[in-house]
């Protein structure tokens, strides 16, 4: 990996600014350091999540299926819209 680097300015929120610089000195790495390796992992951790959501959205597509196999679509379709819509309004 090259020398070279780049600065970079981000924003962060306090509270998430905080809790990075107490990991990195628990850690005993600079804030560029700590960064670096959390951009690192993220990326090379970012097919494996995108697999696991995957997987996790096509067994809750099989669960909604299995439980609304007679249930007429355009009902299943009217749940499903409820469902979003109240994952929304917690999360």
């Amino acid at each position: 990996m090259s020398t070279e680097r780049k600065l970079v300015t981000i924003s962060i929120p306090p509270a998430l600014l905080r809790e990075a610089e107490r990991a990195a000195e628990r850690e005993s790495r600079t804030k560029s350091e700590f960064f670096r390796e959390a951009l690192r992992f993220y990326l090379e951790t970012a097919k494996q999540r995108l697999k696991s959501s995957r997987e996790r959205l096509f067994s809750i597509i099989e669960q909604v299926q299995e439980k609304t196999r007679n249930t007429p679509p355009r009902r299943v379709r009217k749940m499903v819209h409820e469902a979003i819509a109240a994952a929304r309004r917690t999360g």
